[in-house]
This record gives C-alpha cells, structure tokens and sequence, in this order.
C-alpha cells in the first residue's frame, strides 16, 4: 500500500498549480528553491551564526577501510540551529519538495515511488554507494 501522506501531499501540490505549469517554469523553480535552501544554511552561518564551518583537511590512514570513512568523516559543522534558522531551513526545503512533487505531478511520476525505489537502492549496494 502507498504511503498516504506522500501521495496526498503531491494531490495537493497538484490541486494548487494554477499558473506554473508549464516544465520551464517548474524546472526553473526546483532550481530556485534548492537555492533557496543553501542561502538559508548559509545564513545559519554567516548572519547568524548559530553555526559554523569548521573545515580542514581530511587526512586518512593508509589502512582505513570503507566502513572506517563513515567515523572518519565528519560534517564540518559545530553548534546548532537556533528555532528562526531552523524555520527558515525547514520551509525552504518544505517548498524545495513542493516543486519537486509538482515536476513528478507534470512527468507523471509518483513521489512515493522515487522514494521507495532509491530506498531500494541504497539498501542493494549499501557501502558500494557511498557519497
């Protein structure tokens, strides 16, 4: 069975598309709003300063193996978000998915389905897929 919310979630976006139809228009802003959400994280950073990019570099042992990167690795961010970066992310990212459903909505693709099959994915080559 589907998940429910995701696919009234892409109704929804569906129901309100009135004037951005057109594929030029929602690719633009699934641009846009991705964006959007980097300005937002910057902002964290740079005008808040709720957190910081403490960044250097990596240097590896010889004998690290894969599974070894994953402690190895960290996100180069300390501190935490305060409640208005952590608003502001949330909704960028909040309408980053609202174009991403309304691209699925225009190519006849089911959001949950994409969920589900790159879940698939990653469980199939788990350590091979790696980022």
């Amino acid at each position: 069975m589907k998940d429910l919310l995701c696919d009234q979630f892409q109704n929804t976006v569906s129901e309100m598309m009135l004037c951005h139809r057109s594929i030029l228009e929602i690719l633009s802003k699934v641009q846009e709003s991705g964006a959007r959400v980097q300005r937002s994280v910057v902002h964290s950073v740079t005008s808040c300063g709720c957190q910081k990019i403490v960044a250097n570099k990596r240097s590896l042992p010889k004998e690290a193996t894969l599974l070894d990167l994953k402690n190895l690795f960290d996100s180069h961010l300390s501190g935490t978000l305060c409640d208005n970066c952590r608003d502001s992310i949330e909704n960028e990212i909040g309408r980053s998915l609202f174009y991403m459903a309304a691209l699925c909505n225009l190519l006849d693709l089911n959001l949950y389905d994409i969920f589900i099959k790159e879940h698939k994915q990653l469980e199939i080559l788990r350590e091979y897929n790696l980022t």
